[in-house]
Parts: C-alpha cells; sequence; structure tokens
C-alpha cells in the first residue's frame, strides 16, 4: 500500500495519505508534508515531542495536528520524519510521539516553504480504506 500522493492543485500542493488504520493516515499526512518541506531529505529520529490534541470532528483534527507541526517547524526549526499516533475516534482526540532533529540546511534540501494547512479540498475517510486528503498553503 502506498503511504501518500501529491494531488496537483493550480498554486498549492495537496496530500492524499493512506493506512491500514485512520490513525497511520494521519501519520502518512504528517510524512507526505515533511517531504514536501524537506524536498524529501532523509530526517532522523533524534529528538521526541508529545502532542495531545482534541477537535470537535476528524477533519478539525487533521488540520490541528499538522498545523501544530508546522508551528513546530516554523517556531522551533525542527523537522519530523516519524510519528505515532493513538487516535480516538469516538472522541475526536490524538496524542502523538513524533521524532526529529533540528533543520540543517547542509543535510535537508529546502522544499516548498508551507505557510498554511487549508480547508479546501479536506477529507477524512474513517472507513476502510482509510485515507486522508488535505492542501497546503504554498
Amino acid at each position: 500500500m502506498k503511504t501518500y500522493e501529491f494531488i496537483d492543485h493550480t498554486a498549492d500542493i495537496g496530500i492524499k495519505a493512506y493506512g491500514k488504520t485512520l490513525s497511520e493516515a494521519f501519520e502518512n499526512a504528517a510524512k507526505g508534508m515533511f517531504s514536501i518541506i524537506t524536498d524529501n531529505s532523509e530526517i532522523e529520529n533524534i529528538g521526541q515531542y508529545d502532542i495531545t490534541l482534541s477537535a470537535d470532528d476528524l477533519e478539525q483534527l487533521l488540520v490541528d495536528w499538522l498545523s501544530e507541526l508546522l508551528y513546530l517547524h516554523s517556531a522551533k526549526n525542527l523537522v519530523f520524519g516519524f510519528f505515532k499516533i493513538e487516535l480516538d475516534e469516538n472522541k475526536n482526540k490524538l496524542s502523538a510521539k513524533i521524532f526529529g532533529e533540528k533543520l540543517n540546511m547542509s543535510k535537508h534540501k529546502a522544499g516548498a516553504e508551507i505557510k498554511a494547512v487549508t480547508y479546501h479540498i479536506l477529507e477524512v475517510k474513517n472507513k476502510k480504506p482509510y485515507y486522508v486528503k488535505v492542501l497546503f498553503d504554498i
């Protein structure tokens, strides 16, 4: 099973991420986002960070999840390559352990700068086959 694919859009870039579970689809959406940011450079799992989120629905939870990662990237100059999510679909809660390192321009190639996670084309399919779709403002 492929983990994610890019969705063409006139001015932005989107991702459709797949998983055997919805948690895995959320993880793969994050991997896809960082492949855009770092031009698919290898990211080592040096530091661990924990994230806990809740939202009104799964779509908002996906936006909040990716936005939190984007904030950590922008504010703390971090990039992430490994994600382990526990998702409570009934309560729209997410608990994640994320692993990565400081952005190093001699190691990580510059990809596209993501300005924001958008609601355009946003979709969360929480039954088999699991997938999520999201568009990033670049």
